[in-house]
């Protein structure tokens, strides 16, 4: 009795062990139908990354084979540097910067996609103490994080309006933008972003106000693209463009239904790390919509458009020569 009840239990499992084994052939015959497409994002998650969450939710990049993971940066360049290495398949980053890379350290990448179609960098202030025009920034301290194209923006703005760069004191205070600001430190900040920092700040309750630079003849440059090596893209073109028809369906999904896309995102989010204001996101979601549509397609991207910001940037000594345009940029949606 004892050895036929060892017997069975042996037996059981026996069964046990291959039904486990069969479960886990089938799980990775399961991932291997989905090709791996890893994505750095800017920052943390935040409303910008709405259409992004959505789309995985939703299933679109499985529907497109794809097994998506997005990862976030240790350091601000990793998006670029990360993505140029072929560590990841793909980063996002700002187009002037990615103009500067490519023009000043020859970074192989290639932008295959615009996501934020014009400049979230504004210039902020104090509403108890408005500047409503760049001459009045004469005479003013503008705090900014040390990055030069911030000098740049201020230079741009000031001198089309007619008065003189030279007059307006920059002070570099890091990231502290917002403390800078109403510590009164400084009399206004630019690096600022228009989603992010202003409604932070209104949400404080500081009353600000801020300029857009694209009013005062700074190139209406992408914000935001997603970058690619230029290895990446020879090896992994078609999975790429799939995964920008998914990141479509999302970003229509966010247009038609925001609120639902931004609760996405929210129960997504890093809350350890980077815990998100809802009132903040509501806000800046409503501030993105209508800078992230094209009415080429969400995604696409304009040749004139990296022209016009690299020659901006070659103009101001940021870049010595322009790069060729043809090369940077591919338009993967129709």
């Amino acid at each position: 009795m004892l050895k036929k009840s060892l017997s069975i239990a042996i037996s059981m499992v026996f069964i046990f062990m291959l039904v486990a084994c069969q479960s886990e052939m089938s799980n990775d015959k399961e991932q291997s139908k989905y090709h791996k497409i890893t994505l750095m994002l800017d920052w943390y998650p935040n409303a910008v990354h709405s259409y992004l969450y959505v789309a995985k939710e939703k299933g679109y990049f499985e529907e497109e084979g794809l097994d998506v993971e997005f990862q976030f940066p240790a350091n601000p360049t990793d998006p670029l540097s990360l993505a140029a290495a072929g560590k990841v398949t793909m980063g996002m980053y700002y187009q002037p910067d990615v103009i500067q890379a490519v023009a000043n350290e020859g970074i192989p990448v290639k932008a295959v996609a615009a996501v934020v179609r014009s400049p979230l960098n504004h210039i902020v202030f104090r509403a108890d103490q408005p500047i409503g025009h760049p001459l009045e920034l004469e005479g003013k301290k503008i705090g900014y994080p040390g990055i030069p194209l911030n000098e740049t923006i201020i230079k741009t703005i000031v001198e089309n309006s007619g008065g003189s760069y030279e007059k307006v004191d920059m002070v570099n205070v890091e990231f502290e933008l917002g403390s800078s600001l109403v510590s009164k430190k400084v009399d206004a900040v630019v690096g600022a972003y228009v989603n992010h920092e202003v409604p932070q700040l209104k949400s404080e309750g500081h009353d600000v106000g801020y300029i857009n630079p694209v009013d005062y003849g700074v190139p209406s440059y992408y914000e935001l693209v997603a970058v690619t090596s230029e290895k990446t893209w020879e090896k992994e073109q078609k999975e790429i463009e799939a995964f920008w028809r998914a990141a479509r369906k999302g970003f229509d999904f966010m247009e038609k239904n925001s609120e639902e896309a931004l609760q996405i995102l929210l129960n997504q989010q890093d809350e350890a790390n980077f815990p998100l204001n809802k009132e903040v996101e509501t806000e800046s979601i409503n501030i993105l919509l209508p800078k992230m549509k094209s009415e080429l397609g969400f995604a696409t991207q304009e040749k004139s458009s990296w022209e016009e910001t690299a020659n901006w940037l070659k103009d101001n000594g940021l870049i010595e020569e322009v790069p060729n345009i043809d090369e940077l940029i591919v338009n993967i949606l129709p």
